[in-house]
């Protein structure tokens, strides 16, 4: 039986053999997780073979002008097709649940090529104000500079969404939960809200992973990762990708990826399929460490509020338990004392990584209102939410209590 995912991205300029089922269809996740998407070569290799070529040779000038016209599936340049590269894909869609996948080079890339590929002047995003710094200011600055307009709303209100709407709106844009407060939106609900709409709705995975959430499931029409989080899991590579319906994946985001090059390195893409296959058992791990640390946290006299899903305190809470199978890595909170407290929470630790990457296992720490979200408006920040005592924890796979009596140094101080 033939590969649906294989055939249909064959038309788009990748090769596949024959041969190749629908891991999805007979084999659950953590199988697919380490066995989806391999394609052994004629050495019959064990681990994924790692194709690091720019190119690719032909059989003769009419293979050539095939290759390069579609009339032909094949490999051609690794701008566009590399195998290394189709493995990713392939896991990543099987994992997903989705049609189809294209990897960029890193989250950010994978987020303006779904804009670049489905959008054009005079279009509309919706998107939920609470969501990385970088995305605001590509949406605010970036494609306003041409003519894509984007409005920001609470994204756990529905009305909101709903009122935002205009006839040319396009696409619908959140991060459940969100960076950095770990907002919970209803991924159902703005699904049905964008089919009335006639709009796509795109949901950034990345704190979740298809680990403990798959939005296509519950009626998501794309979904976004920066694969240089947790589908690598250990701060090692850079990485991005779009996986969904196959007319959007492949009609849409391919064309421009293919043209405009922010490509996913095959070497990068071979650490991301090792990464991919722990991604459950880390995911399972550091969600239990980030419920243990948050209840502590929730606990300290100098914390004010805490903002984990898997609290009872979080607003959206019910939600989370429908939505995800655990509460994800993230913990943030707020420090009484403004900037001064939180940076003194922040310098006196001394196992945590001051670093605003996250989804490795060494749990790190970051001043989101100066680092991750420094670059916007103080205004946008606090439509977001991020106040000057704002912490966040990215929680690894350290002890607990190690982690509980590293920032207990500055709370306790």
């Amino acid at each position: 039986m033939g590969n649906p995912l294989c055939a249909a991205q064959a038309k788009a300029g990748f090769a596949f053999p024959a041969d190749v089922t629908s891991m999805s269809e007979q084999f659950d996740f953590d199988t697919q997780a380490v066995r989806a998407g391999i394609q052994r070569s004629a050495f019959n290799e064990h681990s994924e073979a790692l194709y690091l070529t720019s190119s690719f040779v032909f059989r003769d000038a009419a293979q050539a002008a095939a290759r390069f016209s579609n009339e032909e599936p094949g490999y051609v340049y690794s701008r566009f097709s590399n195998p290394t590269v189709t493995a990713f894909q392939e896991r990543l869609a099987a994992l997903e649940g989705g049609e189809a996948c294209v990897a960029t080079a890193s989250g950010m890339s994978a987020i303006l090529a779904c804009a670049m590929g489905l959008l054009k002047s005079g279009d509309h995003i919706v998107s939920s104000s609470s969501i990385f710094g970088a995305t605001v200011q590509l949406f605010a600055t970036v494609l306003g500079r041409f003519g894509v307009d984007t409005t920001f709303v609470a994204g756990a209100d529905p009305s909101a969404w709903t009122r935002a709407l205009r006839p040319t709106t396009r696409l619908m844009f959140l991060e459940t939960p969100s960076n950095p407060l770990t907002e919970v939106a209803d991924i159902g609900a703005l699904a049905a809200i964008a089919r009335r709409a006639g709009a796509v709705l795109a949901v950034d995975n990345c704190f979740c992973t298809p680990a403990l959430q798959r939005p296509l499931a519950l009626g998501a029409d794309l979904v976004i990762h920066s694969a240089t989080k947790y589908l690598d899991g250990q701060g090692r590579v850079l990485g991005g990708a779009v996986v969904g319906r196959r007319d959007l994946v492949l009609d849409g985001v391919f064309p421009f990826l293919r043209t405009a090059g922010p490509s996913l390195s095959p070497f990068n893409a071979w650490v991301l399929l090792k990464g991919l296959e722990t991604l459950r058992i880390r995911m399972e791990a550091q969600s239990q460490r980030a419920l243990a640390l948050a209840r502590w946290v929730e606990a300290h006299p100098r914390v004010e509020r805490v903002y984990y899903p898997g609290l009872a305190s979080h607003p959206q809470h019910a939600l989370a338990q429908r939505q995800q199978s655990a509460g994800g890595a993230i913990v943030s909170f707020d420090v009484r004392g403004g900037r001064a407290a939180a940076w003194r929470v922040i310098d006196s630790t001394r196992l945590l990584s001051i670093t605003a990457n996250l989804g490795d296992t060494k749990s790190t720490i970051t001043h989101p209102a100066s680092t991750t979200h420094g670059r916007i408006s103080a205004e946008a920040r606090a439509a977001a939410g991020i106040g000057e005592g704002l912490v966040r924890v990215a929680v690894g796979l350290e002890s607990v209590a190690d982690l509980e009596a590293d920032l207990a140094r500055g709370l306790d101080g």
